[in-house]
């Protein structure tokens, strides 16, 4: 084998181990610090390069379809842009989170404005559910997100977040512009056809860039861990809890468009996208922060294989 093919072949053979890959990473991530420190810098550029490869995959034709029946589109939009933040960041205000720890506040906050992961939609393909529906959800959710985050961090956040709301506002735009167009830049220079046939390769460069900020979130886990266990149990807790109300409150909010539809919905409002608002702070998180949101890619990244049974039980009664 030429040493021009080893990486490609392992980068595929990365990319054939899917959502396995991906959760381990999140195990990895918390067994070697040394390494995760020195990721973290690169935690801006990898979410973007994470951005182009899901713009890349987007299938065009699916979009047109969906878009030509856009309510069920706008109803959970404006559920998972709105309506999350709002219900959070009034939860948290009458809980006094913003005086009693305003640290994990932002966090909170953060994590409800941020727009679903790209990941998402191929989670839910994983999983047996409509992965189409999904990314079209995804795709105008993402749109939405430099308009309503900086309008949410006004209202709640305040002076919590170091970064002004415009400021905020105009770095999403940039990072998820910026990602599209470099996605459409690609497409029109290679093709879709070479794409699709270098499917695992990019999986692979996929799993490579998740280690890159699941790694940089998980620095200081382990030591915490160490140093204060029930404190970061019960900070892992929370983010369970939080995943799976948000999937919960979710799947009941468009139980009207049948189960299977609103349970694939439910799991993509779950899944936030919170590199995306680590990069568009630039790093600039309190440690509180940076431990919440490691925590959270444990409900996220392990979903696919504790919440499988139930989709399929789902799935099973659509037929």
């Amino acid at each position: 084998m030429s040493a021009i093919t080893l990486p490609a072949t392992a980068l595929a053979w990365l990319g054939r181990q899917g959502t396995r890959a991906i959760a381990a990473v999140v195990f990895i991530g918390i067994a070697v610090p040394p390494v995760d420190a020195l990721v973290k810098p690169l935690v801006p550029a990898a979410i973007f390069l994470l951005l182009c490869i899901a713009f890349l995959r987007v299938d065009t034709t699916a979009l047109r379809v969906h878009l030509r029946r856009p309510g069920l589109i706008l109803v959970v939009t404006a559920w998972t842009m709105l309506g999350i933040p709002a219900l959070v960041g009034v939860a948290g205000f009458v809980a006094g989170l913003l005086t009693q720890s305003p640290d994990l506040f932002l966090a909170l906050m953060l994590q409800a404005v941020a727009s679903p992961m790209m990941a998402a939609p191929a989670f839910a393909a994983l999983m047996g559910l409509d992965a189409t529906l999904v990314l079209v959800t995804l795709i105008a959710s993402s749109a939405l997100t430099p308009f309503t985050a900086p309008l949410f961090a006004y209202v709640f956040i305040g002076p919590a977040l170091t970064l002004p709301p415009v400021t905020l506002g105009v770095k999403l735009v940039v990072i998820l512009g910026g990602s599209a167009l470099v996605a459409i830049a690609i497409r029109r220079l290679i093709g879709v056809a070479a794409i699709t046939q270098h499917k695992e390769q990019i999986d692979g460069v996929n799993v490579l860039l998740v280690f890159v900020f699941v790694g940089a979130v998980m620095e200081h886990v382990a030591a915490r861990i160490l140093a204060r266990p029930l404190f970061m149990l019960a900070l892992g807790a929370l983010a369970f809890a939080v995943c799976y109300a948000i999937l919960a409150l979710t799947t009941l909010v468009v139980l009207n468009a049948g189960r299977e539809r609103a349970f694939a919905l439910g799991l993509m409002a779950s899944q936030r996208n919170m590199g995306l608002m680590v990069a568009a702070t630039g790093n600039a998180l309190p440690e509180l922060a940076w431990l919440y949101f490691a925590l959270c890619q444990f409900p996220i990244y392990l979903s696919p294989q504790l919440l499988t049974p139930l989709a399929r039980h789902v799935v099973s009664h659509r037929r």
